[in-house]
């Protein structure tokens, strides 16, 4: 059964929370940029509730429940949607057994009550309603209010919070007002060969040391070229790779055709051609083409009235077309 606590008068059910590991690989110095961010250095001072942006499956989410466990706190991680609403995020009201309503706390208040670190994973799929229900915790209020309990929940001194987002289109546009209290920006960037070849080995330690290099030699050419296919990528490919090499017994797969397989059913065909799936990314995105205005459209680009207009590059050009005059009437004269 889970704990509960009361709070004026209202009993709240907490829930549990995440056993998660997450040893933090490589990037040390944004690990430490995180605990800083929940240092309090007087007790006036109040921790930070910083952003983690990155890619997805990067490592903001294991960054987090790294942190976590470097403090030697309780981990709650709660996961944000489009339809999140807020009592989700705060307090809902079940049905128990014994058909009473009872208050169910969520994740992040359970981290309030009880001192623990939540992270607000993937913050930018929510809406502005929810977040909105978010602004007195994150700044120096520090307490959160439950119109569905009717009460008010404040943070308990050693709470810490953190939000990952991804660098994609598919969310919403978060409020000035929520993003200035969502203070500093840390972002993560794709691990160096040799990290990105310790995570894999840490994940994966079964992995066969051929098929760990075509996995890291892949994903490092995808950095390079500014692909989106992340670490995470690289594990499904090898972890699928691998059980297709021992699916077979009888008839091995080769490890080689075995991973191009896996790269192919895990990430598609545009995986299997990196460089010409980059040439398509930068032709997508306007390549080195320079953006026409409204001028383009209604003066001709050599026009007195073009924005554009250079009225030096036009006397220089017609004192090229006096100079190659002159020669052709010196020419006439030699004839």
């Amino acid at each position: 059964m889970n704990p509960s606590v009361e709070i004026d008068g209202v009993r709240l059910h907490l829930s549990h929370p995440d056993t998660s590991s997450g040893d933090w690989i490589g990037q040390r110095e944004v690990l430490k940029q995180l605990l800083a961010c929940w240092l309090v250095v007087d007790e006036r001072d109040f921790p930070l509730a910083p952003r983690l942006i990155g890619s997805p499956g990067i490592g903001k989410t294991t960054l987090a429940i790294a942190a976590a466990h470097a403090r030697k706190q309780e981990l709650y991680i709660y996961q944000c949607t489009s339809d999140t609403r807020p009592e989700d995020l705060l307090v809902t009201p079940v049905l128990a057994e014994s058909g009473k309503i009872q208050y169910q706390a969520s994740q992040l208040v359970t981290a309030m009550i009880r001192g623990g670190v939540c992270v607000l994973d993937e913050g930018n799929r929510m809406n502005e309603k929810s977040w909105a229900s978010l602004a007195p915790l994150l700044d120096h209020r520090r307490y959160v209010e439950s119109i569905v309990a009717g009460i008010t929940i404040h943070a308990h001194p050693n709470f810490r919070c953190a939000v990952t987002m991804n660098e994609d289109d598919s969310t919403y546009e978060i409020p000035d007002y929520i993003l200035s209290r969502l203070q500093p920006t840390l972002t993560l960037g794709h691990p160096s060969r040799q990290d990105e070849m310790s995570i894999l080995k840490y994940h994966l330690p079964f992995a066969d040391d051929e098929m760990l290099n075509l996995t890291v030699e892949f994903l490092q050419n995808s950095h390079e070229l500014k692909l989106d296919f992340s670490t995470r990528d690289g594990i499904n490919v090898l972890r699928y790779a691998i059980k297709r090499v021992a699916s077979e017994p009888d008839h091995p797969l080769s490890k080689d055709a075995a991973w191009r397989e896996a790269l192919k059913a895990c990430l598609g065909d545009d995986a299997m051609d990196l460089q010409t799936l980059a040439d398509r990314k930068s032709q997508a995105l306007g390549g080195n083409s320079i953006p026409m205005g409204l001028g383009d459209f209604f003066f001709d680009p050599n026009s007195p009235l073009h924005p554009d207009y250079d009225e030096d590059e036009e006397d220089e050009d017609d004192l090229d077309d006096d100079l190659d005059d002159d020669e052709e009437d010196v020419e006439d004269d030699e004839k």
